[in-house]
């Protein structure tokens, strides 16, 4: 299973989901005897890549949330 392809966040992976979907376009009997199997692999590995970026990212911002938090509230408990 994987998320909606064509979004703001997989524009890196656009090759590769053009690819699979092309596979896929060429019909039924392609999909079902494997032959799509190489491209759906390459974009699950595209799209992890993908989503540890962005988790990488968040992870950070989310620290330096919670050290300016962590600051305003030492500078309240000062001033008290």
């Amino acid at each position: 299973m994987h998320p909606h392809l064509h979004t703001k966040d997989n524009v890196a992976c656009e090759d590769v989901m053009n690819a699979l979907e092309e596979c896929h376009a060429r019909g039924f009997m392609w999909k079902a005897i494997g032959m799509c199997n190489n491209a759906k692999k390459d974009l699950v590995h595209c799209l992890r890549q993908e989503r540890v970026k962005s988790q990488s990212f968040n992870r950070n911002n989310v620290q330096d949330k919670k050290d300016a938090i962590r600051q305003k509230w030492k500078e309240i408990d000062e001033n008290s």
